[in-house]
Order: structure tokens, then sequence, then C-alpha cells
């Protein structure tokens, strides 16, 4: 039996089924400790505070919420490890596991759960944005067409467009791309520029004219002269600045990585003395109330906003560039 082609991009619809079936599942796979965490810990709160059934205590009560905290806990624990074995000591995982761990041990279970599973949800949708701009970078890097029709001694060659000299005229058949820039020698022809340009309205050429390299030829087969090389068109140039661009960091996200060193173990040694000092001064000095205070205080002032912000904003503006 035949297999049908996609209109649009050629592939068999075989193909483009079990690529979205794969991403799916990847989905899935992906979100799954979330909803499984979010899951158990709504019903942990229901219990507490509505239901409360007679087995919700002491030791079930803390297996439960320990169940709970696993699927979302656990890969920032590996890291914390990680990152402490690569002398990385205050790093935002450890501050996220010291902090969720001492909720635990004053048995504030549900908010040592829900303070990673906002950690889980967040680093998810951090994830999302970047997958979306590297789609958005991949498909500018697929604009380039791999091979090219050039003429000569009248005769066509199909070679690839690295290949091809500045001065010779090559052939662009309706629905093809422009592989390399130059001078329009067809009387007239029109062009869809929006993958240089944004702009979807075609763009009409006259003899003499000047075309670029990723633009799609709409009506009638064209020869243009080339007069630039294909590592030197100006599509080459712009993935080339792309390509830099995403391989090189902000001079913002440099100064926040310094910062964050520094920023962070005083945050750490904050906290300590937010528990232990007051012993000196206050009556009736309670461990798990100042505990709790600094537990606070170690989650609220956890740098990780700042430090995943500043290179994720700057992916992602690269991303919608492209």
């Amino acid at each position: 039996m035949e297999e049908k082609i996609d209109a649009k991009t050629g592939e068999p619809h075989s193909h483009k089924e079990n690529d979205h079936r794969s991403e799916e599942q990847s989905l899935l796979k992906e979100y799954l400790p979330a909803i499984i965490s979010f899951v158990l810990l709504l019903c942990g709160i229901l219990f507490d505070n509505f239901l409360k059934p007679s087995f919700f205590t002491n030791y079930v009560r803390l297996a439960w919420y320990i169940v709970a905290y696993i699927p979302v806990g656990f890969p920032v624990l590996k890291d914390a490890i990680k990152s402490i074995a690569k002398g990385a000591f205050f790093s935002e995982f450890f501050l996220m596991s010291l902090a969720t761990i001492g909720a635990f041990f004053i048995e504030e279970y549900s908010e040592g759960v829900a303070v990673m599973l906002f950690y889980a949800v967040g680093e998810l949708f951090q994830s999302a944005a970047v997958k979306r701009a590297k789609r958005s970078i991949k498909a500018l890097l697929d604009i380039r067409p791999d091979t090219v029709t050039v003429l000569r001694n009248n005769k066509e060659y199909t070679l690839p467009p690295s290949e091809i000299l500045i001065g010779e005229v090559i052939q662009v058949k309706s629905g093809e791309k422009v592989a390399l820039d130059g001078i329009l020698e067809t009387e007239q022809a029109s062009f869809n520029t929006a993958a240089l340009t944004g702009e979807s309205k075609p763009d009409t050429k006259a003899k003499g004219e000047n075309v670029f390299a990723g633009m799609i030829n709409l009506n009638t087969v064209s020869e243009i002269k080339v007069t630039a090389l294909f590592k030197d068109s100006k599509l080459s140039r712009i993935l080339e600045m792309v390509q830099e661009a995403t391989a090189r960091k902000a001079p913002t996200q440099l100064f926040i990585s310094k910062f964050a060193k520094i920023y962070t173990p005083i945050v750490v040694f904050l906290a300590i003395g937010i528990c232990l000092l007051p012993a000196l001064f206050v009556n009736n000095y309670a461990f798990s109330e100042w505990l709790y205070k600094a537990l606070v205080c170690l989650v609220i002032s956890c740098p990780c906003a700042l430090v995943i912000s500043i290179p994720l904003g700057y992916f992602g503006g690269i991303g919608l560039a492209s």
C-alpha cells in the first residue's frame, strides 16, 4: 500500500504520527513526577484540614508526604550532591534541599513538599521555554537549501551551494528557496521574504535587483547571478550570529553568576544566624519556631530565580528573534 506524503514537509504521515506520539510520551514522562507530587500533596492537605481520617497520623502521615516529596525532590537532591562533589557547595539545589528537609524536620510536611513542587514546576516552565527557543533556532537553520541548480556551458548541474562561485548563474524553480545572494537576471519574479524580513506579503523583484538567500521563488523559473559566496551570504551570516549568540554568555549573566557565588553563602549564614542567635537574647526561645523563620528566609532569599532568569531570558530572546 502506498504511503501518504505530507505536502508541507515531504515526510510520510506515519513518520509524523510517530514523532508526534514520541513527543507526547516525552512530555508525559517529563510532567508525570510533578503531577504525582501535586495529587499526593493535595490529598494530604485534604486529609490534614478537612477529611481528617483516623489512619492519617504519625508515621502514615510522614510516609505519605515523603512519597509526595520524592518525585520532585529526588532530582534536586541528586543535583545538590553532584554540585557539592564538584565544589559548588552553595548552589540553588543545596538551598532547596536544605529548606525542604528542614521543613520536614519541624513537621511542616506539606510546606516542604509544596516548596519543592513549586520549584519543579518552575523548572518545567524553564525547560519548555528553552525547547521552544531551540525549535525556533532549528527552524531557522532548516531554511538553507542543501543543493542548488547552476548553469555551466548551457547545462544544468545540481551542486552544494558551497561549490558555487561568484559570477555564476543559478536557476531557482517555482517553490524553491534561493541558496545564494545575487542579482536577478530574469525580467521579473516574486519572492516570499518572510524568512529574512518577517514580511508575509510577496516581494516582486525586477531584473537587476538584489535577491538574497532564504527567499522563496513563488511564480516562475528565475535565473540569479551570484554576487557572494555561500559562507558570505546574508542568511549564512544571520545563522552564524545566532549560533555564536547561543554559545556566548551575556555580560549580565556573567555578573549574576559572580554575584550568586557571594550572595548565596551570605543567605545561608544569615539563615543560621536567624535560627541560633535569638537563643542569646529571647526569653522562652523555641528552636523549632526560629528554625521555621530561618527556613522561610532561606526560601525567599534563594537566588534561583535571579540566576536562572538571565540565561533563560537571553536564550528565549534569541529563539524569538530566530
